[in-house]
């Protein structure tokens, strides 16, 4: 109970009145005697659930601890470091401008001249008078002590709060620290919404469901998917050469948090609660004047500490990335997904793991689709540059082998290092020649995952314009260095010139699609997801909602977020109109399979399908979208199927809702031995999927290994479910945006076959060689994402582990 009532952000709730609803002040309730020391009445919600949530994806107090430490660590080094380099060390001898004679006895004559490196290093005594000398140097150490040590106490802080986590997965959750790693967050989530029956950690709300621990960790980044979603933010712009340029940076995004959510003057009067007079229209003008003076006050202060950041983000980019690039210096022709990106992506209620999966599987198809666009003049220059430069380091390495005293000579080793860097970088804009894409196909690869595309890609695949915007989502990792580093200069002007002209839509934006939840506090009212505010009648939500054009959110992101929520938390009971969209699309599946292709026969085509898009390190779930998005293509030309019959052509969405009405198909076969034959895998959790049926068959694994293995397979059936969603839910939008350009095709495909066989499909499906039982198509868990280690991950193509932390 000390502990607690040290730390304020876990005191308990008869301390804080102002978390309580109107009328609920002296809400009395009774506790048991053996529950006064345990996790209940918690003042703050939003930063008690989002530290259990770090807790879980940062593997746990030590590593979360160990980390804080070296950060410390990491800029106490660059700080005295670059203080030695500047005051301590004598470049006139370092490079040889200034003789050194050494005269000592026994001294070799040949080495009186020889550079050594204390020769180059200032004594201590000379060192520290350089440095008092200086008062500029003074000035930036005292700034670097005052921010170290600002760090340090947060740190400490840390320790407390996150000891205090530690114990409440201990004590409460009844997870150990060594068994941390082997638990999924759903299974965490699952423990905390069963704690809250039995010490009702949150007073207003007798149970927590899934959506309210999700709008408490995401309530603010709900906030900024929705006005990435209405273009409100980030602020574009226009260069005569470069067009229309999307600048979003962390130093930005940064500001825009500060601004809008918790700084001085923010819009929020604490971390759940919108300020009242910000709900209220009549003095709308008179608040955004309020808000322009504190983005001024913001800008300004951004340009009196500029020269301050821009020293510190170039010292940190080069002690960074020098090594990197010097060891690969292809590396910054790589690509990562940009934080617009990433936001612009996001569904609503995503948490970090799941987002971060999802552009790790995405990265590929993406990346390749890039890949696909060569300029042909570009192409000759490099390889010419390549040829030039590989004959002159070829003689230079034929002359080192020769006689290594060649190395001696004068700015032989820099020549042989440039050449190196200059022949890596040519190579990278030469194209692979016996590489041929299909841009069209590997957008739609692309969309699959990604699960967003404005309309006028579709059919624009090979077009410079459509590459420019997916090259917003999927940058350079040159452009996000040099973007990061030119942000303290940008960010003032844009905080000043650009945002303030839109304070009257922020405050109008915030006014307009803020709710108030009970339990939860004000929430943006797009993370509802509710089809009836926020739907789009284009998006299977015609005459289910009444939004108009300003309050639909763009580009199906309400029904899509919809979809995901329900497939990663399959045991959340959605709302009325909810649950009415979902069954609407359900039959809309359910009768469009009926004129698609069979499920078998995807399979068959899957290994064809998966060479046709270049993609030779295919999963199982990889080869089953691979086979719904080709097999169109395989029917309009005309190719013959298994049984040697002409197979009518098809759609991608008659192909992907074959699939998906065969969830809950093959879920209604049991086997004598008590297992289903079908598509999904036997193991997995009947209830996890959207199409599931009243006879469910439930395989027990108690092995931990077993379970792991499982909860693997269920995150990347889970999300290949999505993924057919999303290609499903796409073509019906394009068919009802566009019906000229899909129109006469629905009725042409094959009907479905019977799926309730006794005989799974062979390794030639392209599931797996050594996979002896069906597998089926369902079975949701989460996959988890760190913010550091995974961060690497989704921008070179490999997905974060799947929902549990890392045991490193």
């Amino acid at each position: 109970m000390a502990n607690f009532e040290a730390y304020q952000e876990y005191q308990r709730i008869e301390d804080f009145e102002e978390d309580s609803p109107p009328g609920e002040e002296d809400l009395l309730v009774h506790v048991p005697e053996g529950l006064k020391d345990s996790w209940h009445h918690i003042k703050n919600l939003d930063n008690f659930f989002t530290r259990i949530y770090h807790f879980h994806q940062k593997n746990g107090f030590a590593c979360m601890m160990l980390s804080e430490f070296f950060e410390l660590v990491q800029f106490l080094f660059v700080v005295t470091f670059t203080t030695f380099l500047v005051n301590c060390v004598e470049y006139d001898v370092l490079f040889a401008n200034q003789a050194v004679n050494h005269t000592g006895t026994g001294q070799n004559p040949l080495d009186r001249n020889k550079v050594t490196l204390p020769d180059a290093i200032l004594p201590s005594q000379q060192c520290t008078r350089r440095i008092k000398e200086n008062s500029w140097i003074i000035f930036l150490l005292i700034m670097a002590a005052i921010f170290w040590i600002y760090r340090l106490v947060k740190v400490f802080c840390n320790v407390l709060s996150y000891w205090e986590i530690r114990q409440f997965y201990i004590k409460a959750l009844k997870i150990g620290m060594d068994e941390l790693c082997n638990f999924t967050w759903q299974e965490v989530q699952d423990r905390l919404i069963s704690l809250q029956r039995e010490q009702q950690m949150c007073i207003h709300k007798k149970e927590l469901t899934e959506l309210d621990i999700y709008h408490r960790i995401l309530r603010f980044k709900n906030y900024m998917v929705a006005m990435i979603n209405k273009s409100l933010l980030p602020v574009q712009l226009h260069f005569p050469l470069l067009g229309n340029v999307v600048f979003l940076t962390q130093g930005l995004k940064y500001n825009f948090e500060l601004i809008l959510f918790w700084g001085p003057g923010s819009l929020f009067q604490n971390k759940w609660n919108l300020h009242p007079k910000y709900k209220r229209s009549g003095n709308r003008l008179e608040l955004a004047q309020q808000l322009s003076r504190v983005i001024l006050l913001m800008g300004l202060a951004n340009l009196l500490l500029c020269p301050f950041i821009l020293v510190w983000q170039v010292l940190y980019a080069f002690f960074s990335y020098t090594e990197v690039i010097r060891r690969e210096p292809g590396s910054l022709g790589a690509r990562r997904w940009s934080l617009y990106g990433r936001l612009y992506l996001r569904h609503f209620n995503e948490l970090d793991h799941e987002l971060y999966g999802r552009l790790g599987r995405a990265y590929k198809p993406t990346s390749k689709y890039m890949n696909s666009f060569t300029s042909p003049l570009l192409t000759v220059l490099a390889k010419n540059i390549a040829f030039f430069s590989g004959s002159v380091l070829a003689v230079l390495i034929a002359l080192t082998v020769y006689d290594e005293d060649v190395l001696t000579v004068q700015h032989i080793l820099t020549a042989i290092t440039v050449l190196g860097v200059v022949i890596t970088i040519a190579r990278s804009f030469i194209p692979d020649e016996h590489m041929v894409w299909c841009p069209e196909q590997l957008l739609q690869c692309m969309l699959a995952h990604i699960h967003y595309m404005p309309d006028h890609w579709r059919g624009n695949a090979n077009k410079s314009e459509t590459r420019d915007e997916v090259a917003q989502l999927l940058q350079y990792k040159a452009v996000f260095i040099l973007e990061e580093l030119l942000s303290p200069i940008v960010t003032p002007f844009i905080l000043i010139f650009l945002l303030r002209n839109k304070s009257l839509e922020i405050i109008d934006f915030f006014r307009n699609f803020t709710v108030e939840v009970v339990g939860v506090g004000d929430i943006c009212s797009f993370a509802q997801m509710d089809i009836r505010r926020h739907g789009n009648p284009t998006w299977l939500s015609e005459g289910q909602t009444e939004a108009s054009v300003y309050q639909q959110a763009e580009n199906g992101k309400t029904e899509l977020s919809l979809m995901h929520f329900t497939i990663k938390n399959p045991r959340w009971q959605p709302p009325q109109e909810s649950s009415v969209f979902i069954s609407h699309l359900k039959e809309k599946v359910q009768h469009d399979a009926q004129g698609g292709p069979s499920t078998q026969l995807l399979l068959s085509e899957a290994p064809l399908c998966t060479s046709l898009q270049s993609n030779e390190s295919a999963t199982g779930p990889d080869n089953l979208l691979a086979s719904v998005l080709a097999h169109p293509i395989l029917t309009a030309s005309g190719l013959q199927g298994r049984e040697h019959r002409f197979i009518p052509p098809s759609t991608a969405a008659s192909a992907a809702a074959s699939v998906l009405a065969s969830l809950s198909t093959s879920q209604l076969a049991p086997t004598s031995r008590g297992h289903s034959h079908g598509l999904l895998p036997s193991s997995i959790h009947p209830e996890s999927t959207m199409y599931r049926s009243d006879r469910t068959i439930i395989d027990s694994m108690s092995n931990s290994d077993s379970r792991i293995r499982s909860n693997a397979l269920h995150s990347e059936f889970a999300s290949a479910e999505m993924s057919l969603h999303a290609i499903y839910m796409h073509e019906l939008h394009q068919q009802s945006s566009h019906p000229q350009r899909t129109s006469g095709q629905w009725q042409n495909a094959v009907p479905m076959r019977d799926m309730r066989t006794n005989t799974g499909f062979q390794a030639h499906s392209g599931l797996g060689s050594s996979m002896s039982t069906p597998v089926h198509l369902g079975g949701w868990r989460e996959e988890e994402e760190g913010e550091g280690e995974d961060e690497q991950k989704i921008n070179s193509g490999s997905t974060p582990k799947q929902g549990t932390g890392s045991s490193s």
